[in-house]
């Protein structure tokens, strides 16, 4: 009932094996730091700590230092693309001068694109086709899939985004597992960690269940939405294909597939 299948469609995700050997979907969390220690191979380490005072393009595993010109379309639909003394270079990802690699425990997969402005903090694993924009903040611990985004004035910490998810404007995503295809409106902050000091209990209408996690945000199903400024209490479970309405306190609760969340929020699609 509350394992990983009920949440997500893992076929397609890199790391589905974080899953592995759990129970209830949460244990992922708990498994994501160890996982990524043995997973990852990291590919900046000769960036990391240092300003970055000029663009920087990366292919397999090393800098290209001819000039580049590099075009930028929609990068979560593989629209990046670089050209190398008149060769395209396939694959290529790009980082921007004045974006920050904290550390060398940093991977980025293939035409990904980290902004000016954007700090990563490792172990992080970032998928392929992936944005991170202006301001980002990347806190470490964390499974990004690919075609994601992770927008201006975003935070993330210990938590996984499947493929296709985007946190594009304004967001705190906290020791949460984002499905694929999710989106956040702009301001949604998903909560992790109870005003008091102990640990996260998930409710069902059934039982509840002692996680023994100091921190656990939320967990949402392939192709929820949030809209804006929508808050989620930590413990927080939301099924696939989910609404949560603009402005909405969502309380910690397991919620089923398709459920719309906030309905006393005037919905225009209903309206029409």
């Amino acid at each position: 009932m509350l394992g990983a299948e009920e949440y997500f469609d893992l076929k397609e995700f890199t790391h589905k094996n974080v899953f592995q050997g759990t129970e209830f979907v949460w244990e992922a969390i708990g498994n994501l730091k160890k996982y990524i220690e043995n997973t990852i191979s990291p590919n900046l380490s000769w960036l990391s700590g240092v300003a970055i005072n000029d663009t920087v393009v990366v292919a397999d595993r090393s800098e290209i230092e001819a000039p580049c010109n590099i075009t930028r379309g929609k990068i979560s639909k593989g629209g990046l693309a670089v050209v190398s003394n008149g060769q395209e270079v396939k694959g290529a990802s790009v980082i921007d001068a004045g974006a920050f690699i904290y550390d060398d425990h940093i991977y980025i997969g293939r035409g990904s694109l980290i902004e000016s402005g954007a700090l990563i903090k490792g172990p992080t694993i970032i998928g392929d086709n992936v944005e991170i924009r202006q301001g980002a903040y990347i806190r470490g611990n964390c499974i990004i899939g690919d075609n994601c985004v992770i927008g201006h004035a975003t935070e993330i910490k210990n938590s996984i985004m499947l493929n296709g998810s985007k946190a594009a404007h304004f967001a705190y995503v906290g020791d949460s597992i984002l499905g694929n295809n999710v989106n956040l409106g702009a301001g949604t902050r998903l909560a992790n960690i109870y005003l008091k000091n102990i640990k996260i209990i998930v409710t069902t209408k059934e039982k509840k269940y002692w996680t023994d996690l100091d921190k656990l945000g939320a967990i949402l199903g392939d192709g929820t939405q949030t809209g804006c400024n929508c808050v989620c209490n930590p413990g927080t479970l939301v099924g696939k294909s989910s609404l949560i309405y603009p402005g909405v306190t969502v309380a910690a609760n397991t919620y089923p597939k398709r459920s719309k969340i906030g309905l006393n929020v005037t919905n225009l699609f209903e309206v029409r």
